[in-house]
C-alpha cells in the first residue's frame, strides 16, 4: 500500500501555529493597593496601547487594572485573562508593560507564556523588552527575563523582611495592630506610628480580668463581651488571651524565640497576662509553680472562695514540695494547704457514710421518699397512658367503621390522621415524664452503693475519678471560708441529699432514740454540709431547700 495518508492519525501533532491575526488583549497590574492610586496603572495602559498602535494591533480586551501580587500566579484578573485568551479563537497577542507585570514567579511564569504560544498560538509581548518569543533565542531571552523578575522579587522581599525584622527587634510593630488598638497616623513609618488603645480595648481589658481573677470559661466571657457590644468568637478570644502584644511585648515569626519590649502602650500588665494564662512566676523568694492538672489538687476550681465566689486554684511550693489552694481575687488572701483542705472535704464525705447492715433499709426508705417526690410525674405518666390507650381504641374503632362501610374514605382519612397525631403527641409527653418508676430503683441503688465508703472511694480514685465523684455529689461545688476554716456545700445532688439524714435517723433508731421507723419525715430540706466548729465537728445544714 503506497497511500500513507491513513496513517497520519498516528503521527505526533505539530505545535499550533501562530494566529495570523492582529487581535490582542492588554494586561496591567500593580503589586499593592498603595500603588493603585498613582499613575502606574494608567502609564502601563498608555504604553501598551501605544505599542499596539505602532504594530497595528486591534485591542479587544483589557484585564487587570488593579493590584495583584505576582509572587504567585493564582490571581483573579490574571486567570480571567488567561481563560478569555484560551477560549477565544482569534486572539494572537497578550501585551504587558514588562514581563514582571505578567509574572514574578520565575519558571512558572515562563511556562504559562510558553503554553500560550505552543498550545494556543498566542504570543506574550512586553512593551519595554522587545523580543520575538517564536524564535529559539527570543524564547530563551524571555525565560531569562522571567527568572530575573523572580530573583528581583526575592531580593526585594529579603530586603523588606530584613528591615521589618530590625524594626521588630527595636520594639516597633510593623503591621496593623490587634483588636483594641488604633493607629492615629496611618501611612507613617513604623518609628513614627502612634498606636493607641481604643474604646473596644478598654472593654477587652475586662476580659483578661474575668479570666484571671474569676476564672470564667471563655464561652461565658464571650457572652459578657457581647452584652457590652463586643462580638468575638471563642477561638478569637483564645488568640487574644495568648497574644503578648496586649501586655506591651512583641513576638513574631520573623524573630523566632525572641520576646521584645514594644514601644506601644500596653493594655494590661504582664502579671495580669500571665495570670489569665494560668502561669506563675517561678523566680520569687519562695517560688511556686502553678499546677495545671495535678493529681494532688483535685479540688482546684471545684472549690470556691466563700468571700468572693471565685474558683480556687492551686500551686506547688518548690521549697518544700507542698501543695496549696489559693483564691486569686485581689484582697481575699485565701490560702490553705492542700492537706488541710482535703481533710475538711473528707469530713464532709464522712457524713454520707452508710453502714453495711443498714444499706437495704436505706434503699427502701429512700426509694419511698423519692417516689413521693416524683408523685406528680408518676401521676402524669399514668394519666397519659390512659389517654394513649383510649386514643388507640378510637383508631381501631374508626378502622372498623370504614371496613364495614359506615363511613367513607374522606371521613376515615380525616379522623385517622387526627387520632394518630394525638397518639404521637401523647407518646412524646410520656417520654418526658415516663421512666421514673423503672429507673428510680436503679438510681437509688447506685447512690447508696457509692455511699458505702465515700472517703475510701474518693481517696482511691485517680484525678478524673475524684472529679466525677465530687461533681456528682455536689453539682455546684463547695465553698471554703478562711475565717472559720470550714467547708460548706451550695447544693447536694437530689439522690444523695436524703442519705445522711436517713442514715443518722437509723443510727438513732438502733440506739433506741426512735420508737417508730415510720416517723422518719418524708421530706427533708437539706442543702449543705458544714462544720460546727474549726475542730472538724460537722453537722447537716438545712439552710437551703432541695432543688
Amino acid at each position: 500500500m503506497n497511500d500513507l495518508s491513513l496513517f497520519k492519525q498516528f503521527a505526533p501533532q505539530a505545535p499550533k501555529k501562530f494566529h495570523e491575526g492582529n487581535n490582542a488583549v492588554i494586561y496591567t497590574r500593580v503589586s499593592s493597593a498603595d500603588q493603585e492610586d498613582n499613575t502606574s496603572l494608567a502609564s502601563q495602559k498608555r504604553f501598551c496601547e501605544a505599542y499596539a498602535n505602532k504594530r497595528d494591533l486591534n485591542v479587544v480586551g483589557y484585564f487587570g487594572g488593579t493590584y495583584e501580587s505576582a509572587k504567585t500566579d493564582d490571581r483573579k484578573e490574571f486567570n480571567r485573562m488567561l481563560t478569555f485568551v484560551k477560549r477565544s479563537k482569534n486572539i494572537s497577542y497578550v501585551i504587558v508593560y514588562s514581563y514582571e507585570r505578567f509574572s514574578r514567579s520565575g519558571i512558572n511564569g515562563a511556562s504559562i507564556a510558553d503554553e500560550l504560544l505552543k498550545k494556543y498560538g498566542v504570543i506574550t509581548l512586553a512593551t519595554t523588552q522587545e523580543l520575538d518569543p517564536t524564535t529559539p533565542s527570543g524564547s530563551f531571552q524571555q525565560k531569562i527575563l522571567f527568572l530575573f523578575g523572580q530573583m528581583d522579587n526575592e531580593l526585594r522581599r529579603d530586603k523588606v523582611v530584613t528591615g521589618m525584622r530590625e524594626m521588630l527587634m527595636k520594639g516597633y510593630w510593623v503591621w496593623k495592630p490587634p483588636r483594641g488598638y488604633d493607629v492615629l497616623n496611618k501611612g507613617s513609618k513604623a518609628t513614627e506610628r502612634q498606636i493607641i488603645i481604643n474604646k473596644e480595648g478598654k472593654i477587652l481589658k475586662k476580659a483578661f480580668e474575668w479570666k484571671a481573677y474569676h476564672e470564667l470559661p471563655n464561652i461565658e466571657i464571650v457572652r459578657k463581651l457581647q452584652k457590652l457590644g463586643v462580638n468575638i468568637s471563642d477561638k478569637k478570644l483564645h488568640e487574644l488571651f495568648t497574644n503578648p502584644f496586649y501586655c506591651g511585648l512583641i513576638v513574631s515569626k520573623l524573630i523566632p524565640d525572641q520576646v521584645v519590649e514594644g514601644k506601644h502602650t500596653p493594655l494590661i500588665s504582664k502579671k495580669l497576662f500571665l495570670e489569665a494564662n494560668d502561669i506563675r512566676n517561678e523566680k520569687r523568694v519562695h517560688g511556686f509553680v502553678h499546677d495545671m492538672d495535678s493529681e494532688n489538687l483535685p479540688l482546684k476550681v471545684f472549690a470556691k472562695c466563700e468571700k468572693c465566689g471565685s474558683s480556687i486554684t492551686g500551686y506547688k511550693v518548690k521549697k518544700n514540695e507542698l501543695y496549696y489552694y489559693k483564691c486569686r481575687t485581689r484582697g481575699c488572701n485565701v490560702n490553705r494547704s492542700a492537706k488541710t483542705m482535703h481533710d475538711l472535704f473528707r469530713n464532709v464525705l464522712n457524713m454520707f457514710q452508710v453502714d453495711a447492715d443498714t444499706t437495704s433499709i436505706i434503699k427502701v426508705q429512700l426509694e419511698e421518699q423519692m417516689t413521693g417526690f416524683f408523685k406528680n410525674q408518676l401521676d402524669d405518666a399514668r394519666a397519659l397512658k390512659l389517654r394513649l390507650t383510649e386514643t388507640r381504641r378510637r383508631v381501631d374503632a374508626i378502622e372498623e367503621r370504614f371496613v364495614i362501610g359506615e363511613i367513607d374514605r374522606t371521613l376515615y382519612d380525616k379522623f385517622r390522621n387526627k387520632y394518630e397525631k394525638e397518639c404521637f403527641a401523647i407518646e412524646q409527653e410520656l417520654n418526658k415524664v415516663g421512666g421514673y418508676s423503672s429507673n428510680l430503683k436503679k438510681v437509688v441503688n447506685y447512690a447508696v452503693d457509692l455511699c458505702r465508703n465515700p472517703m475510701k472511694l474518693w481517696d482511691s480514685s485517680d484525678l478524673n475519678g475524684k472529679k466525677i465523684f465530687q461533681n456528682l455529689l455536689f453539682p455546684e461545688g463547695i465553698y471554703y471560708n478562711r475565717e472559720l476554716d470550714r467547708v460548706r456545700t451550695a447544693r447536694i445532688n437530689t439522690f444523695f441529699t436524703l442519705i445522711p439524714e436517713i442514715a443518722r435517723d437509723l443510727r438513732g433508731y438502733k440506739k433506741g432514740d426512735y420508737n417508730k421507723f415510720d416517723e422518719i419525715p418524708r421530706w427533708v430540706e437539706l442543702a449543705g454540709v458544714e462544720p460546727a466548729s474549726k475542730r472538724g465537728s460537722y453537722k447537716l445544714s438545712t439552710c437551703l431547700s432541695l432543688t
